[in-house]
């Protein structure tokens, strides 16, 4: 518990500390960069800037190379073993947040993906359920606040974690705490589990995104604006229900 505890506690401090920058950002003077100021919705820019580049350096030094591997060595129905696994480890967090939302029918689903690829799918290497006619469902705490009212708040690049807001920060940690996969493989002799899914939850996303990244990447005038706008319409996307496959699955990222 004290670990979970303690990432939402660093979750809510970092966005803490950035609502802070945010609340001494000044707003331009001019009429039209006002405007645009506030359409983008980003105060505390030069902040994001330098934390996004940190990402992309532990990104280029660490992440894409380990994931370049796995996804050369590993093969392709290993990876996909790999992917139904992480999936049904973390569908107890989209059932409770399913349930949080009122979505009963799909709360019900995920309940019985979840049994389903326990057992005959040998504890989720095989997603049996989808072949049953239960797809998979999307569902978290960021999304259960957008559910009551709670709206994004200013563009956050979080370290390690990526583009974000308020919202989704404080929601992350919130799932975080509550994943009961996660305490399940706490106790002594299985938390090399958590790392190990940890680990894999990294490289099963970054190696499925690699070359539309490095697409983006190589043909944007402003990577971070660019990632910026791609974040925003995916993230818009799953809230308002579209299951978007990536966030390359995008208007801005189609132009690429």
């Amino acid at each position: 518990m004290r670990n979970k505890s303690a990432q939402l506690g660093v979750v809510l401090g970092l966005v803490g500390a950035m609502a802070l920058l945010a609340g001494c950002a000044t707003p331009p003077s001019d009429p039209a960069a006002r405007a645009e100021f506030e359409q983008v919705n980003d105060p505390i820019e030069p902040f994001n800037r330098y934390i996004f580049e940190v990402n992309r350096l532990l990104d280029f030094l660490f992440l894409k190379p380990a994931a370049d591997t796995y996804r050369r060595v590993v093969p392709d129905i290993g990876q996909t073993a790999v992917h139904h696994v992480l999936e049904n480890m973390n569908e107890p967090v989209v059932f409770a947040n399913s349930l949080f939302q009122g979505r009963f029918e799909d709360t019900a689903t995920t309940f019985g993906r979840f049994l389903i690829n326990s057992t005959a799918g040998l504890g989720g290497l095989f997603d049996v359920a989808t072949a049953a006619g239960l797809p998979a469902k999307e569902a978290d705490f960021g999304q259960t606040l957008y559910t009551y009212g709670a709206g994004d708040g200013p563009y956050l690049v979080l370290p390690i974690l990526g583009p974000s807001n308020p919202r989704d920060a404080f929601g992350f940690g919130v799932d975080a705490v509550m994943d009961p996969t996660s305490y399940a493989f706490s106790v002594p002799g299985y938390k090399p589990v958590n790392y190990g899914r940890n680990l894999g939850t990294a490289l099963d996303k970054r190696s499925r995104w690699i070359d539309e990244l490095d697409s983006v990447e190589r043909t944007s005038l402003d990577f971070y604006s660019q990632m910026r706008s791609m974040s925003r319409q995916f993230r818009t996307k799953q809230l308002t229900g579209q299951a978007p496959v990536s966030p390359f699955d995008t208007d801005d990222a189609k132009k690429h």
